[in-house]
């Protein structure tokens, strides 16, 4: 059965292969980040429906060293700033990695930008040199909502959306 809000397959590693195709299509030969990003939340919450209670872009900022800046999103108010020393977002911007976390309330630093959130995967994003460009937030209502499946559909979802 497919999981709700799931709009490509019934299998979520499949959907992810195949969102990461229509993300790729879709911004094929756009110059402009912003317009990469805002389309890739928008096939993510199209895809996932609530079960990605909020979904966006950080940013990092140029002009302030070590620094997120919040970029397209769709969900309840998120934070406009995090430093890379706070939160999972931070922590994803420092460590140049995925971070799925079961629990928010648990992790130390925690940003409670909602306090609905209860689980959260973030992804780092980085331009085709190799530089980090930002991270994709996703906060779910539900704990430990997100698994490897997730991580890998994300990451590949992220190159898509760079590599065109």
């Amino acid at each position: 059965m497919a999981e709700q809000g799931i709009a490509y397959s019934a299998d979520k590693a499949t959907a992810y292969r195949q969102l990461a195709d229509e993300i790729a299509a879709v911004v094929a030969g756009e110059t402009s980040r912003t317009a990469r990003y805002a389309t890739t939340v928008s096939l993510l919450k199209a895809a996932f429906g609530e079960r990605f209670f909020w979904c966006g872009f950080y940013e990092v900022d140029p002009r302030k060293e070590r620094e997120l800046v919040v970029g397209p999103y769709q969900g309840t108010l998120g934070c406009l700033r995090i430093p890379f020393a706070k939160g999972v977002c931070g922590a994803c911007a420092t460590a140049r990695e995925t971070i799925i976390v079961p629990d928010v309330h648990v992790f130390p630093g925690h940003i409670a930008c909602d306090s609905v959130s209860n689980s959260e995967i973030v992804v780092p994003v980085f331009d085709t040199n190799g530089a980090l460009v930002s991270v994709l937030d996703v906060d779910s209502t539900s704990f430990a909502a997100f698994d490897e499946i997730d991580a890998r559909g994300l990451e590949a979802a992220c190159r898509a959306m760079m590599a065109g």
